[in-house]
């Protein structure tokens, strides 16, 4: 009788153990998860996304206009590759940062907007020399935003995003600059 009062007591303790271990893990595992989750993004990262979020969305919205009324095969080309790849980019940032509980931009800036509202009101060679004018100044300003984010980040997964988007912007501007020369765009930045 003993015996088997002893194997129930032993019973319930090794059970009682079992909880408060389950117990344990649960508390500390969660307060580690919601530690790592919740540690807020740096303001120089946080603007970096933010600009890069615009900046992309900017891209994509001129490249479909450079898609439309583009009068070069290469400049609408090259519109359509901007949509194609930034839209792209853009997705990565955007799941990157939720993960990070920061909400980026839906539009573009005032300034994307006045020169949208600029290039949309030219056609032509025009329009094809003002646009490539445009990228090429834009993407010497992207290489070197995601260049800066890419040494001395202080966020590692945003440092990596622009580690691994530089090559492409470096690619648009070696493009534009290409395009550049033809449709007689100046390429002196």
């Amino acid at each position: 009788m003993w015996r088997r009062r002893r194997q129930s007591i032993d019973s319930s303790l090794l059970v009682g153990a079992f909880m408060f271990a389950a117990f344990v893990i649960l508390v500390i595992g969660g307060r580690l998860a919601s530690a790592s989750s919740s540690q807020p993004v740096p303001e120089a990262d946080s603007s970096f996304a933010m600009k890069a979020a615009a900046g992309g969305l900017a891209e994509v919205k001129m490249g479909q206009l450079a898609a439309d009324k583009g009068s070069n095969d290469a400049v609408k080309a090259f519109g359509q590759r901007m949509v194609a790849d930034h839209s792209k980019v853009g997705d990565k940032l955007k799941d990157l940062v939720a993960k990070q509980g920061l909400t980026l931009p839906s539009g573009i800036t005032k300034a994307d907007q006045r020169e949208y509202d600029k290039l949309s009101k030219l056609s032509g060679k025009d329009f094809d020399q003002a646009y490539v004018q445009a990228m090429m100044k834009d993407h010497v300003n992207d290489v070197a935003e995601f260049k800066k984010e890419a040494t001395s980040g202080g966020d590692p997964s945003l440092e990596q995003f622009a580690i691994d988007t530089l090559a492409t912007l470096q690619d648009h501007l070696k493009q534009a600059k290409e395009m550049g020369r033809i449709v007689g765009a100046p390429t002196a930045m």
